[in-house]
């Protein structure tokens, strides 16, 4: 099967907040572990660490490079037509790659350009050191990074491309305009989210879908944008699923991700929980266990910007309603 027909294999590891000291080892771990999907960002600001992770377990045998599925992000501050390609260079440079398996729009946001040599990653602040730092925004629309993005398709320095964070209304009119279409959507969904019309429509529409942060609150407890009491590990209907099959909450959470048809990419820096998260494939909710859990869903989104842009970066930008 040729890399372009393949599909995103389901189980992923997460970069996101993986700090940077350790992410060169748990990355090459994660690889000796089995993950051949690693799901990376410029803007989580170890791509350089993640790189050498991937380029050791490379020469050390561990699996060939048409083995792995990499994925990126293109962040905010380069969705100009002139600045995607040159994030793409950075980012390949970045984890000693010649090719990306898959490309997302990171967030549907445009960010005032921040140069490579200002700073990098630029993360969210336009001028972190200003009296009252905010969010700089930029007028360029989705439809120019988008043509931007297939251009990198077509040299071949991505596989596929596909979007993260977008509405139903996004992937609409992406779809009328897109030569190209999109190959992943990549949102936030659990158990306290389960998103099932966007999901059926990205899958009507051909694409497939990523959850990240499938835990849910696990991934936020370190930000304080949740609380232990928001653990969707504790629900009754997950333990119990958990009591019947032996496994652990989080297995049956992840399980459940997966039984929907979507990808998961949960990250952990601890060597037993990366074996924990791959083992899910030797057991299968039920039906009423599949139902129960969905019908946790009371539509709590951890990653919303109405909400940290606000809170962190002193600017008001809301992009779900």
């Amino acid at each position: 099967m040729s890399n372009a027909q393949r599909s995103i294999p389901p189980v992923g590891f997460g970069l996101w907040k993986v700090p940077n000291e350790l992410c060169a080892d748990t990355v090459y771990e994660a690889i000796k572990a089995g993950y051949r999907h690693l799901d990376s960002a410029c803007d989580y600001g170890n791509e350089q660490q993640t790189g050498e992770g991937i380029a050791r377990a490379l020469a050390d045998g561990l699996c060939q490079r048409e083995d792995l599925w990499v994925t990126s992000k293109l962040w905010n501050t380069y969705h100009a037509k002139e600045h995607v390609r040159p994030a793409l260079m950075r980012t390949l440079q970045d984890l000693q790659l010649d090719y990306l398996d898959l490309y997302l729009i990171h967030f549907p946001i445009a960010q005032a350009y921040v140069p490579f040599e200002k700073r990098y990653p630029p993360a969210w602040f336009f001028e972190p050191e200003a009296a009252e730092p905010r969010i700089e925004f930029a007028p360029v629309p989705l439809h120019e990074t988008w043509k931007a993005m297939e251009e990198l398709v077509v040299e071949g320095l991505v596989k596929k491309i596909g979007i993260c964070n977008y509405t139903t209304g996004l992937l609409h009119d992406l779809m009328a305009y897109s030569s190209i279409k999109p190959s992943v959507l990549q949102i936030e969904s659990h158990p306290y989210l389960t998103q099932e019309n966007l999901i059926r429509m990205a899958k009507l529409y051909g694409m497939e879908v990523t959850a990240f942060s499938p835990l849910g609150a696990l991934s936020y407890l370190e930000l304080n944008m949740a609380g232990a009491q928001d653990s969707v590990l504790e629900q009754p209907a997950v333990k119990q699923a958990a009591v019947r099959l032996g496994k652990t909450p989080a297995q049956v959470v992840l399980r459940w991700g997966i039984q929907r048809g979507t990808s998961i990419i949960p990250k952990t820096s601890k060597p037993e929980r990366l074996k924990e998260n791959l083992a899910l494939f030797d057991f299968a909710l039920d039906d009423a266990e599949m139902q129960a859990i969905s019908a946790l869903n009371c539509h709590r989104r951890f990653n919303d910007p109405a909400q940290f842009c606000e809170a962190a970066f002193n600017t008001f930008y809301p992009i779900y309603d």
